[in-house]
C-alpha cells in the first residue's frame, strides 16, 4: 500500500481532474486568501463616568481616546484586534459636548482610509475604521438619559452602536426586563440607529439564534474577572454575593455570551461588512458631493462647544445692543417730546408778549391822544 506524504496527496488531489468547469472551488480560494490574510476588527467602547472602575489611570476632565492593539490567534487564523477606549467621557459637570472627540476620531478614521484609497500606490493601507462600538448604559432602572440620547444618535449614524446595559447584576429581573423595554421604546420614538444583524437564514437553526441575540438588544452584562465558586461546585467568572453568585456565562444572569457571540462567533463579519458598505460608503459619498478629488476635507472652523459659546456671546451682544437703541430712541423721543413742549411754551409766551404789546401801545395812544374839552 503505497502512502503518500500530505504534500504529495495535494498534487494528486489537483492533477485528479473532477466534474465541471471548477468555478465551484472559487469559494475554497478565497477561504484560503482570506485565512492568509487574517482580519482587522476595530471596536470602540464608550462608557460614561464610574461605569469601570478598574481602570489603572485616572482620566482627565476631557474625552480622550486610547488605542490598544492584540493580535489573537485561533486554528492559524489570525485578527488583529484594536479596542478604542474612550477615558473621560461623561465627567463633566456639563456633558453636552463630551461626545465630539468620539465623534470626530469616527470621522477621521473614514478621512483618512478614504485619502489613503485615492493614492497611487495602495499598498500597505491602514485600516482602522470602527466596525463596531459598545454604548455602555447606566443601570439606572428608569429610561436614557438626555446625554444617552444625544450621543447615540450621532454615533448610530456613524458606527455600528451596540448598547449594553453594565452592571446588570445591580438590578432584578423584572427591573431589567422593563429598563430594556424603556431603552427599545425610547430608541424607536428617537429614531436611533441601532445594529440590526441579519435575520433570516437558510438554515433554521442560524434564524433562531439570531432571532434570540437580537432580541436581547441591550445586552445587558456582568464584568468579573474573578473565579467563584457556585453552590453546586463549579468554578466560574462572576461576583458573589450573601445571596449567591451572579455568573458572567450565564444567559440566566446577563447576556455576555450573546453579547461575545454577536461580535466574534456570528456577526463579526456582518460588522465589518455593514462598516465597508454603509457607514464608510455614506462618508465618502457625502464627502464627494461637497468636495473635489484630492481636496483636503473641510474643516470645522470651530469645536461646537466653543461655537456655542460664541454665538451665546453674539445673542447676548445683539439683545444688549437692542436694549441700548431702545432706550436711545426713549431718551429721543423724551427729548424731542420736550423740545415741542418749549416751543409750545415759547409760542404762548410769544403771543402774550404781542398781547401784553398792544395794550401798551394802546394805553399810550389813549393817553397821548388829543381830548376834546365840552363847553
Amino acid at each position: 500500500m503505497n502512502i503518500l506524504e500530505p504534500n504529495q496527496v495535494d498534487i494528486a488531489a489537483a492533477a485528479t481532474p473532477s466534474p465541471g468547469t471548477g468555478i465551484a472551488n472559487l469559494p475554497n480560494q478565497r477561504h484560503k486568501i482570506v485565512a492568509k490574510n487574517g482580519a482587522n476588527f476595530t471596536l470602540m467602547v464608550c462608557e460614561p463616568k464610574n461605569l469601570n472602575k478598574r481602570r489603572t489611570k485616572v482620566p482627565s476632565k476631557t474625552t480622550q481616546i486610547q488605542i490598544t492593539r492584540a493580535e489573537l490567534e485561533e486554528k492559524m487564523f489570525k485578527v488583529k484586534l484594536t479596542i478604542i477606549d474612550t477615558p473621560g467621557f461623561g465627567d463633566y459637570v456639563n456633558n453636552r459636548h463630551s461626545w465630539i472627540p468620539i465623534v470626530d476620531f469616527i470621522d477621521d478614521q473614514h478621512e483618512n482610509y478614504m485619502r489613503q484609497e485615492q493614492q497611487p500606490c495602495r499598498k500597505g493601507v491602514v485600516d482602522m475604521r470602527v466596525h463596531a462600538c459598545l454604548y455602555f448604559i447606566k443601570p439606572t432602572g428608569h429610561t436614557l438619559s438626555p446625554l444617552d440620547v444625544e450621543v447615540m444618535k450621532k454615533l448610530g449614524s456613524r458606527v455600528n452602536l451596540i448598547p449594553v446595559i453594565a452592571k446588570a447584576d445591580t438590578l432584578t429581573p423584572s427591573n431589567l426586563a422593563k429598563f430594556k423595554q424603556n431603552i427599545r421604546e425610547v430608541v424607536s420614538a428617537q429614531n436611533i440607529q441601532c445594529y440590526s444583524s441579519p435575520i433570516e437564514s437558510d438554515d433554521e437553526t442560524t434564524t433562531k439564534r439570531n432571532v434570540n441575540i437580537m432580541a436581547a438588544m441591550p445586552f445587558s452584562v456582568i464584568g468579573s474577572t474573578q473565579d467563584v465558586i457556585t453552590s453546586d461546585g463549579r468554578k466560574v467568572k462572576g461576583r458573589e454575593y450573601s445571596w449567591g453568585v451572579a455568573e458572567v456565562e450565564n444567559d440566566d444572569h446577563c447576556d455576555f455570551k450573546k453579547l461575545r457571540s454577536l461580535l466574534i462567533r456570528t456577526h463579526m463579519l456582518d460588522l465589518i461588512t455593514t462598516t465597508e458598505e454603509n457607514h464608510y460608503e455614506n462618508y465618502r459619498q457625502l464627502q464627494m458631493e461637497t468636495r473635489k478629488f484630492g481636496d483636503p476635507r473641510t474643516e470645522k472652523d470651530q469645536n461646537a462647544k466653543f461655537a456655542e459659546e460664541e454665538e451665546h456671546l453674539r445673542k447676548n451682544f445683539t439683545e444688549k445692543v437692542k436694549t441700548e437703541e431702545s432706550r436711545f430712541r426713549q431718551w429721543e423721543q423724551q427729548l424731542l417730546s420736550e423740545r415741542d413742549r418749549l416751543h409750545k411754551e415759547l409760542e404762548d409766551q410769544s403771543e402774550r408778549v404781542k398781547e401784553l404789546q398792544y395794550e401798551i401801545e394802546a394805553y399810550y395812544n389813549q393817553r397821548d391822544s388829543p381830548r376834546i374839552i365840552r363847553k
